[in-house]
């Protein structure tokens, strides 16, 4: 059976995280389910491993992070055989070891990326498949906030608020993909597919989840749960609001690009 069909990828993200976090990892997470990937398999910037438990039905075999707090979070989740804290351009691996990797939304926050992708290069085989996704430049430019004030005439106060958004989201690499497909090649691989995914409108969606969201912060600060009532008659409203964004399927106009790589 279709495991789109058995798991309703958005209420599993919803009872754990923010709305506008869970509706773009519940597309993301449908993406997976149409490739098989080879052990042993890399997560590079594999975060807390929420990710990984909701994407994927078993394990995979190493998550990659740099920060220990993250790393110690994804210990609970039990979504990788084993957790290595260390530096995405300094692999702590031999080279040829992995059979594909995957990186959700992680390489568009990584200053040297380039160098991330050279060493991802060396530690997998060749013929390795190599997925991810990360925003592209709409993800600035649909901002819904900055087109409003550019209608009423503040043009330059909506350009401030747009570059402030990408340093609040830590987001470095939102380019096309013609720039994804030099920095691939230069580190060794082809690029095979991609599509534009989550809508302008869902876009809208996660930016004022933002602000929406803020009353989450002090209870996973106290708690490190993002949801403390994690049941339906409490995420009913939440979940028929953002239920029509999390469709997965290419958008021509779409804020994020998944990628479907392979090392040659």
């Amino acid at each position: 059976m279709d495991m789109t069909e058995q798991k309703d990828y958005l209420w599993l993200n919803l009872r754990e995280l923010p709305y506008f976090r869970a509706m773009l990892r519940a597309v993301e997470a449908q993406f997976y389910q149409d490739y098989d990937l080879p052990g042993p398999v890399l997560d590079v910037g594999c975060g807390d491993g929420h990710f990984a438990t909701v994407a994927f039905d078993h394990p995979l075999d190493v998550g990659l992070d740099p920060w220990a707090e993250p790393i110690r979070q994804a210990k609970h989740y039990g979504g990788y055989r084993l957790l290595v804290q260390g530096d995405g351009g300094q692999m702590p691996f031999p080279d040829g070891y992995f059979s594909s990797a995957v990186s959700n939304s992680v390489l568009e926050h990584i200053p040297q990326v380039q160098q991330v992708l050279v060493d991802l290069r060396r530690v997998l085989k060749p013929g390795a498949p190599f997925l991810f996704c990360v925003p592209n430049p709409r993800y600035q430019s649909e901002l819904s906030f900055p087109a409003f004030l550019t209608r009423v005439g503040l043009k330059r106060l909506g350009h401030a608020y747009s570059n402030w958004f990408m340093r609040m989201s830590r987001t470095i690499n939102a380019v096309w993909p013609e720039t994804w497909e030099s920095w691939l090649k230069a580190a060794g691989f082809r690029i095979e597919k991609y599509w534009h995914y989550f809508s302008p409108q869902a876009l809208h969606m996660l930016e004022w989840g933002h602000f929406f969201g803020a009353p989450t912060l002090l209870p996973h600060a106290l708690t490190r749960h993002w949801i403390i009532a994690p049941w339906h008659w409490n995420l009913f409203l939440t979940e028929r609001l953002v239920k029509r964004h999390v469709l997965a399927q290419s958008y021509p106009q779409g804020t994020y690009t998944f990628y479907v790589a392979r090392s040659v």
